[in-house]
């Protein structure tokens, strides 16, 4: 099921300009999730950021792994 929803991504990946605006909002995203890190006082703040940012640049290999199947 998982090769499913990337095959439907591959149009996505595959044109320049999206993929490029794309990553764009991502880096944009990591950058605000890194200034809420360093301005969290509780751990679960820190926590949460962290996630977000994991989460952001997997996105970022998303291209990789659609292209590698």
């Amino acid at each position: 099921m998982h090769k499913d929803y990337l095959s439907k991504l591959v149009g996505l990946v595959n044109n320049n300009n999206q993929w490029a605006a794309f990553c764009d909002m991502l880096d944009y995203n990591i950058d605000m999730q890194h200034k809420r890190l360093e301005q969290a006082s509780d751990p679960t703040e820190v926590y949460r950021a962290q996630g977000a940012i994991a989460v952001l640049r997997s996105l970022k290999y998303l291209k990789d792994e659609i292209n590698a199947k």
